[in-house]
């Protein structure tokens, strides 16, 4: 069963995600990005990396760019879950390399589509 880390700071988000993922995916969760870091440091290595933008402290660009510097995680694909929709958000996640910008709130069956293509891409 393919590997996904949540990485949210509200429970409700990560619930709701959580929910829809979880009949097809292990799901990891971390409430900021300093615990996703903590996590990922560890040696876990999922297949996809779901990642909030809005979070306090780290950020998801921050924490994007971060994981993107850990050797063994380059190739793990990272979409970010935000409630920001904007065009220079869009354009920003593309020109880093993110996998997918989706927006909150989502549809299950768009979630579950897009998560699929994300992890079938990689295998």
């Amino acid at each position: 069963m393919e590997k996904i880390l949540l990485v949210d700071d509200s429970d409700v988000h990560l619930l709701i995600a959580e929910n829809i993922l979880k009949a097809k995916y292990e799901i990891t969760s971390a409430k900021s990005g300093k615990d996703a870091l903590t996590l990922l440091s560890k040696g876990f290595v999922p297949n996809l990396i779901l990642l909030d933008v809005l979070m306090p402290e780290m950020d998801g660009w921050e924490t994007y760019n971060k994981i993107k510097g850990i050797s063994l995680l380059r190739n793990v694909p990272i979409a970010f879950l935000t409630s920001l929709d904007g065009v220079r958000e869009k354009l920003y996640a593309s020109r880093i390399g993110a996998a997918d910008l989706i927006t909150k709130p989502y549809e299950g069956a768009d979630l579950l589509s897009r998560v699929e293509k994300m992890i079938n891409k990689t295998e």
